[in-house]
């Protein structure tokens, strides 16, 4: 059974940085693309980040300056460093994991609260 679990989220002053961590298993990572997405309440979950199976490092528009993804598969996992922390950047960050072939076979983790207030 794939389990991932995200942890690093917390509250954070305006500015700051944090690094979220998603830890996989049960699934054999390196065949898995792997994606940040992010929530705020009564909105649409949006993609943040993607580290692909091929090595593609890939970003929205809003995080191409201050996001930076990056994945360890031999640790089985991923990662989401986020620098200058702004209050629009409160949300909960879930990390998705997505079988390179097999598009079914797509698993979500719980979440990790990120919220940026002084």
């Amino acid at each position: 059974q794939v389990r991932l679990v995200e942890s690093g989220g917390g509250l954070v002053q305006p500015g700051g940085s944090l690094t979220l961590s998603c830890a996989a298993s049960g699934l054999m990572f390196s065949d898995y693309d792997m994606v940040w997405y992010r929530q705020a309440p009564g909105k649409r979950r949006e993609l943040v980040a993607a580290a692909t199976t091929g090595g593609s490092r890939n970003y929205a528009n809003f995080a191409k300056a201050r996001f930076t993804v990056s994945r360890d598969n031999a640790a089985a996992m991923l990662f989401l460093r986020v620098d200058d922390l702004q209050p629009d950047d409160t949300d909960v960050y879930y990390c998705n994991a997505r079988h390179w072939n097999v598009f079914s076979d797509d698993n979500w983790g719980q979440g990790t609260q990120v919220t940026v207030s002084s």
